[in-house]
């Protein structure tokens, strides 16, 4: 069952279910989105409104997150295309929830950036709030999974002596997310193929069964003295192939098109330009 979050022709903010290329309406979208809870997910199960063609509605990224944790160098090969040591722990940096957009939405390159990324990533929304979660209850948490383009400008992430990542993540329209959720029930967390193409071109291809941190690994270890909410968004990391590590490197550009697709749930698209 797969979840989004849309503008109808009256211009009305509404959840509805996916089904195939048709959306099915459930009613008004509250102020944090689609959050998968089991009440939320019945809710979508029983939609039963207007049914829309997906081409013909404005889709907006499904969740309103309070938090939007990221990984870093979560894929061995990404970590050796970077050159560095593979992490003891997992690297975590925010992204500022105003970065986030929907499928189809432009992303928009600021004028100073000179090295825009393309990062295609499997995304976690929080189903329930867990704190010191242990692996059972971190598994249980999940409550959707959701394609994820962790746009990078390197220039802002790694002119830093630190490489102080949020800035360079967090420009606006760096966070595509969509276009839906999909319900993580009877799902394999270490089983889901990844993929991202860039004009066509496949640029990254792998599945999180290669993270050096799982997904319940992140969440036991994120919950460790920080709550981890309903809504909250984890964006797990992204396999090798990125274009700042390619020789020559190969960055986006005016007029590119971006898609990562999440095995079972869907492909995000999104268009390039250069802010003017």
């Amino acid at each position: 069952m797969r979840a989004v979050r849309f503008v109808d022709a009256g211009g009305d903010v509404r959840l509805g279910r996916l089904d195939d290329d048709v959306i099915t309406d459930a009613g008004p979208a509250g102020p944090r989105g689609f959050v998968p809870d089991p009440h939320s997910w019945q809710t979508i199960a029983d939609a039963s409104g207007i049914a829309h063609l997906l081409g013909d509605v404005r889709l907006l990224h499904p969740t309103e997150p309070g938090k939007l944790m990221a990984i870093g160098l979560n894929y061995r090969d990404h970590a050796e295309e970077s050159e560095l040591d593979i992490p003891a722990t997992p690297v975590v940096f925010a992204k500022w929830t105003t970065c986030l957009i929907g499928h189809r939405a432009p992303i928009v390159v600021p004028r100073e950036e000179t090295r825009p990324d393309y990062e295609g990533e499997v995304a976690v929304v929080l189903g329930h709030d867990v704190y010191r979660a242990n692996p059972d209850q971190a598994r249980a948490a999940v409550g959707g999974i959701s394609p994820f383009h962790d746009v990078s400008g390197r220039r802002a992430q790694l002119e830093t002596p630190l490489r102080q990542f949020t800035l360079g993540k967090s420009f606006d329209t760096f966070g595509p997310m969509g276009p839906c959720v999909a319900t993580a029930d009877g799902v394999d967390l270490e089983a889901i193929d990844i993929s991202t193409h860039v004009n066509g071109e496949q640029r990254q291809s792998s599945n999180t069964r290669n993270l050096i941190f799982s997904i319940v690994e992140l969440i036991v270890y994120l919950s460790r003295g920080m709550t981890l909410e309903a809504g909250d968004v984890i964006a797990t990391g992204t396999p090798g192939g990125v274009g700042d590590s390619r020789q020559p490197p190969l960055y986006l550009q005016e007029g590119d098109v971006v898609e990562v697709t999440v095995g079972g749930v869907g492909t995000l698209s999104n268009p390039v330009r250069l802010e003017r």
